[in-house]
């Protein structure tokens, strides 16, 4: 099992191809933690900003690919979209337990703490901030995969995740390698 999970993409095409030529190459799904077209004004345009080519990429992909609704998504974006931007959050059970995919807009600690309670959450994946983040902290892992397209933080760098069978991993676009594991 290999799955691939980006998100805040932002209408960015070179994002989404440096993903699935280079860490997404092998993966059986893709999970998109939201953000796929739109850039928001707070953001500055991405590099190879292309919503239509970027929704023929996605909608041609081979690989599975499941998505949440991010702050920037719309309902005209999911008119042109062959997968479903699902809101508030989908949840996956995996080997390792349940999975909860969101964007992270929406969700104060003391929230995040309660649902990863009330659904035995053992993986919170969400995206939002642009900063990648991986931990174990109380029995669940944390993940946001940062974005390939407008990273943010002290040390921005393009990044993605990889979920492993027996690890997580966030993965740098343009050093081609991963910088933070976590083991299952």
């Amino acid at each position: 099992m290999l799955i691939g999970i980006i998100s805040d993409t932002h209408g960015s095409v070179q994002a989404w191809r440096d993903a699935l030529d280079g860490p997404f190459k092998e993966a059986d799904q893709i999970w998109h933690c939201g953000d796929v077209f739109y850039h928001g004004v707070r953001n500055p345009l991405p590099a190879d900003y292309d919503t239509q080519e970027l929704t023929e990429l996605i909608n041609s992909c081979s690989v599975p690919i499941l998505a949440v609704r991010g702050n920037c998504d719309s309902d005209v974006d999911q008119m042109v979209l062959d997968v479903p931007l699902q809101s508030p959050y989908f949840m996956a059970e995996l080997p390792l337990g349940r999975a909860l995919v969101t964007h992270g807009h929406h969700y104060s600690p003391e929230v995040i703490e309660a649902m990863v309670q009330r659904f035995q959450i053992k993986l919170w994946v969400s995206g939002h901030t642009h900063v990648p983040v991986l931990e174990r902290s109380g029995g669940a892992i944390f993940l946001n995969p940062g974005s390939p397209a407008l990273p943010k933080g002290t040390a921005p760098r393009r990044s993605v995740a990889l979920l492993r069978a027996d690890a997580v991993e966030l993965f740098d676009l343009d050093a081609k390698a991963a910088f933070a594991r976590l083991d299952l």
